[in-house]
């Protein structure tokens, strides 16, 4: 089944049986007219966003494959999307047959996503723990970087054309330079079990995370700790999560069956409001930037109350990485002088980059 809802009524407005089985991934059309569905049942179908009139709803369109597609994303300017499965195709929407076929390895795919700038250039995950990058005006893949465990998804930064953050399945996320794939530019950590989405604000400064631990996190793209935690008695596993396009609210999708609604900025004020409420606004952030080192001010500031199974393996886990630490240190003082060489925690989780 696909549902559709209105957020401001907070009603599921249309209900589709979409395919036999499950609903594997769902992509918008660019110009909003229509979106299309993959599912087990080896189909892709089109629909029209507008609900019909009178009778059952039928698909514009309909296309018949050989294996089963595990996501899709559509091009941002043309009349393309790609899908994933075993390989990764690339189809035009007036045909039955994908217009090329791109692979690299023989494991399958499970997520696939066009560049937001460069929107001939695609990003894949799979399952034998690589991110391959493609480019759809050559047949062949560009290249692709290993990791030591696999990566769920990845998302292109919006502002930025090279970059993209990795949801990975060590608990961390990375956010990679495309042009520089040796070394993240940036690892992100807080997150105490698999990260399994990961969506960016429309600004390109912020990105939304989503974890196995029940938790939602927010991440500034130049910070490797998280500025807000999201999570509540009820919530189970966090499969999915979307920034809205107006940089105002964040959904995410759980294991019991819940669509959730946060507010990107969880102490802003919603409605409209007084210019003398702006303006009040205005000098306590000023003043909260003013004094944010201050210990007392930080403290208060970065305060996030957790649920106790995520407090206790936070500190579960502080105490593996600082015995790892140790170890390593004591290798490396009875060792010879180079023998156990110094890897920054950015390099440490790169296996290979293939070209």
């Amino acid at each position: 089944q696909v549902k559709i809802w209105n957020l401001t009524k907070r009603q599921c407005i249309r209900t589709i049986q979409a395919h036999e089985g499950f609903v594997r991934g769902i992509c918008a059309r660019f110009c909003g007219t229509s979106f299309f569905t993959v599912g087990d049942d080896k189909t892709v179908k089109q629909w029209k966003m507008e609900s019909p009139e009178y009778g059952e709803e039928e698909p514009i369109h309909t296309i018949l494959g050989k294996t089963v597609y595990t996501g899709i994303d559509h091009h941002w300017k043309e009349a393309v999307f790609a899908t994933c499965g075993q390989q990764v195709d690339i189809w035009d929407e007036q045909r039955t047959s994908p217009m090329c076929s791109l692979t690299w390895g023989f494991d399958s795919i499970s997520s696939v996503k066009f560049n937001p700038i460069e929107t001939y250039l695609l990003g894949s995950c799979a399952s034998d723990r690589n991110i391959v990058l493609y480019d759809m005006r050559k047949s062949t893949p560009l290249k692709k970087v290993i990791l030591n465990m696999r990566t769920n998804t990845l998302c292109w930064n919006p502002m930025e054309a090279f970059i993209f953050t990795a949801a990975n399945e060590d608990y961390n996320l990375y956010t990679f330079d495309m042009r520089f794939l040796e070394s993240p530019v940036m690892v992100h950590m807080d997150h105490v079990s698999a990260v399994l989405d990961v969506d960016y604000s429309p600004t390109g400064k912020e990105f939304v995370s989503a974890s196995f631990d029940k938790s939602i996190r927010i991440f500034p793209v130049d910070k490797g700790r998280s500025r807000e935690v999201y999570h509540t008695k009820r919530m189970q596993h966090v499969i999915t999560v979307k920034w809205t396009s107006d940089n105002k609210y964040i959904l995410c999708g759980s294991d019991e069956m819940n669509i959730r609604l946060w507010k990107a900025n969880a102490s802003e004020k919603l409605g409209v409001l007084a210019p003398r409420e702006k303006a009040a606004m205005n000098y306590n952030q000023k003043l909260k930037e003013k004094f944010q080192y201050h210990p007392k001010i930080r403290r208060i500031a970065q305060h996030r109350h957790l649920p106790k199974s995520i407090y206790c393996q936070i500190k579960e886990q502080r105490i593996m990485r600082e015995a790892r630490r140790r170890k390593e240190l004591n290798r490396r003082k009875h060792s010879k002088p180079g023998s156990v060489p110094l890897v920054s925690e950015k390099k440490k989780h790169i296996v290979a980059v293939v070209k």
